[in-house]
């Protein structure tokens, strides 16, 4: 492999383009030396896991903690990003502006917007793409949409294999950072939907994930990724339905056999009748502590009410149980959220129907998973400039 291969994925820190743009406006003007002697400030009062810092309010540290021209900057980054972004936080944009010239220093060490700059401040596609590239997300995308919807931990495998191939990354850690850093950017953006730790591929996500190269080389692997996830959803679909028109002591088995899954010991669904409202009873072991716990199972379309909480907490005592799961194909109605966790009283998990498609598709119950095998060229296996492997020219 050559020496002098281009490595991609180079900005630690990730940043949001959003804040990106802002700051490339802010810090046009300031000389270069003055911003790195503000983050500098601010990383020498970073504190220790003792005796931390609060960063989260910089109206309240700014004039506490910097003076003079670092202060200044400092309120006119919070100022005139109208509190979205905080100074203390800009050191992966600062990198990402700086790696890729989005600001350039001039005669004067002064910060000015360079051509990439202006485009990148007006969203243009072409620069978009460049960065996009320059940073893998195009190839995260397309990891994410043969495993979506799926949790970081279905990626990293994938996407670590890729940054050791392309990248100077090498740990576990920064593989999860870059990894969590690049989704948040394509969330903001629409490419990317998440829904609490799961994140979804978009229509938008499908046509931007592709590799590098010509759009003939392009568009059947753009084809492929859209195919899956067409397919995917449409599974996903069926499966709601399916659940929705279930028997509901199916129902309650399935439930049975998805707790298993999920390592819980000792389920037993329990009989139809005299149960107090409580239809699956199991156990969990939580350190060198086995807590029993009671599930009721609603197989419901509409939102479950908080009188339905009030008898499964109040079964608790009778089968010897400190907290209750209510699990549902419908939702929950606000109020009935908001006495799950209610102050001293014992808590009930709610899993509405997409937490159960969720974790039905995780640890597949009711769903087979069927790897499909993407065979791409290694571009960088014949861009090699081994000398031992290229034919001499004729002398």
């Amino acid at each position: 492999m050559s020496e002098n291969k281009h490595f991609i994925v180079r900005t630690p820190l990730f940043p949001l383009y959003s804040k990106v743009r802002l700051l490339v406006q802010i810090l046009d003007g300031e000389a270069k030396d003055s911003v790195w002697g503000m983050i500098k400030a601010l990383f020498d009062q970073t504190g220790t896991p003792q005796n931390s810092v609060d960063w989260s309010q910089p109206s309240d540290w700014i004039e506490q903690r910097l003076h003079g021209t670092n202060q200044e900057l400092a309120k006119k980054i919070w100022s005139e990003s109208s509190g979205a972004v905080n100074p203390r936080h800009i050191y992966g944009s600062y990198l990402f502006i700086n790696t890729f010239g989005l600001l350039v220093p001039d005669a004067q060490g002064v910060y000015r917007s360079s051509i990439d700059g202006l485009d990148f401040i007006e969203n243009n596609p072409t620069i978009l793409r460049k960065l996009d590239e320059e940073e893998g997300l195009p190839q995260l995308l397309s990891i994410l949409a043969a495993h979506s919807p799926a949790k970081r931990g279905d990626l990293v495998d994938e996407w670590s294999e890729f940054l050791l191939e392309n990248s100077n990354y090498g740990t576990a850690s920064t593989f999860k950072d870059t990894l969590s850093r690049r989704l948040l950017n394509l969330v903001e953006r629409g490419y990317v939907a998440r829904e609490g730790n799961t994140y979804t591929i978009t229509d938008k996500g499908i046509s931007y994930a592709a590799p590098v190269g010509p759009e003939t080389v392009q568009r059947p692997h753009i084809a492929v990724l859209g195919a899956i996830k067409n397919y995917n959803d449409a599974q996903t679909k069926e499966l709601r339905e399916r659940l929705e028109n279930m028997n509901p002591y199916r129902f309650e088995m399935l439930i049975k056999d998805l707790l298993e899954a999920m390592d819980y010991e000792d389920v037993v669904v329990t009989k139809q009748s005299g149960d107090k409202g409580v239809d699956v009873v199991a156990s969990f072991q939580f350190g060198i502590t086995q807590i029993k716990e009671v599930v009721q199972v609603k197989r419901h379309k509409g939102n479950i009410t908080r009188p339905v909480l009030d008898q499964l907490r109040g079964a608790l005592p009778y089968h010897g149980a400190i907290r209750g799961t209510i699990i549902t194909t419908g939702g929950f109605a606000q109020g009935c959220k908001d006495a799950a966790l209610f102050p001293g009283a014992a808590p009930i998990t709610l899993i509405d129907g997409d937490k159960v498609i969720e974790l039905l598709l995780k640890h597949g119950v009711g769903v087979k998973k069927k790897p499909q095998t993407l065979i791409e060229i290694d571009e960088s296996y014949f861009a090699s400039d081994d000398p031992e492997t290229q034919i001499p020219e004729e002398q």
